[in-house]
């Protein structure tokens, strides 16, 4: 049962979202956690620690496997987005435009990389291809990510600074994640010795990025018009879209005969959207929009979603694996 409880992570983001709704001015525009600045020194410090823990070693054990990682990064990069393009005009009526640009959002979101790669080692699938894959995924989305959804805001009559906005991504999480491999040799030690401190504080910064992210949408009353079965829509849509993803992944694997540990993997990775991420990301690439809260939902509502399927299918994966 413990696996279907939530962890202090998805409290604390339940609790964020609260302290937001009653108290959103320290977090909101000329507060005074003054989220300008704090925001995209988070996001320097989140991808600076990736950076330090992050080794390249395990990643060139997998770099010749390319018809798998072709699979991973079609499935996050293309049939996401595809999918995501499609139910644009079947939900234009049903969603707030600001909920729509969330799904949409989530489906352009590269893939995780702490939890595809522990649910892949849980399930015994291959270590390596799992974090070649996601690690190449959050580089890719730096590009990708800003383009598809440029592309969707030209579509809703809406202009977004693409070479502006991917500058900052490059700035704020590229160069921090190349400082933090350059740091390396100097504290690699220390990190493993403090890796649990770290991973503390990494989670933190997000919590506090998720705080700032809503105090602006309920200062400027975004939510007065949101309704509850719009929320549980897009959860019956996180569902779904996870279950089409893996189901491709899996079929795609099967038809080229790959060796089923890194089915493992390319199901884990092709399938999951990364909230650690995810967030840095909608600060960097919607600014200060007041509408940046309700553009974050569907990611909020699929990550633990993601968490509780894959925690199941990896159980029962390992036990196959250990008969």
């Amino acid at each position: 049962m413990k696996r279907f409880l939530p962890d202090w992570f998805l409290t604390g983001m339940g609790v964020a979202l609260v302290v937001a709704w009653f108290f959103p001015e320290p977090g909101a525009s000329g507060g005074w956690l003054h989220p300008e600045i704090s925001v995209k020194a988070g996001v320097a410090l989140i991808f600076m620690l990736h950076g330090l823990l992050l080794s390249f070693a395990a990643l060139r054990e997998s770099t010749m496997r390319w018809p798998v990682h072709l699979v991973v990064q079609g499935c996050t990069f293309l049939f996401f987005p595809l999918v995501g393009l499609l139910l644009l005009p079947l939900l234009r009526n049903v969603l707030s435009p600001e909920l729509l640009l969330g799904v949409f959002f989530l489906c352009a979101l590269p893939s995780t990389v702490s939890s595809s790669v522990a649910m892949t080692a849980a399930a015994r699938g291959n270590v390596a291809v799992a974090v070649f894959n996601a690690t190449l995924s959050s580089l890719i989305g730096v590009v990708l990510t800003p383009l598809w959804i440029s592309a969707v805001a030209v579509t809703t009559g809406q202009t977004l600074p693409l070479g502006e906005v991917i500058w900052d991504l490059v700035c704020w999480m590229v160069l921090p994640l190349v400082v933090g491999q350059l740091l390396r040799p100097l504290l690699l030690e220390w990190a493993w010795r403090n890796k649990a401190r770290i991973h503390l504080a990494d989670r933190l910064v997000i919590l506090l990025l998720v705080y700032t992210s809503f105090c602006e949408s309920v200062k400027r009353d975004v939510w007065a018009d949101q309704e509850a079965r719009s929320l549980v829509l897009v959860a019956l849509l996180s569902v779904v879209l996870f279950y089409a993803a893996m189901h491709a992944v899996r079929m795609i694997c099967r038809a080229a005969k790959m060796p089923v540990e890194d089915e493992i993997a390319a199901i884990f990775c092709g399938s999951k959207k990364t909230l650690a991420a995810g967030v840095p990301m909608a600060q960097l690439i919607f600014g200060a929009s007041p509408a940046i809260g309700l553009i974050l939902v569907p990611i909020m509502i699929y990550h633990p979603l993601q968490i509780i399927i894959c925690s199941v299918l990896a159980s029962r994966w390992a036990r196959r694996s250990a008969a």
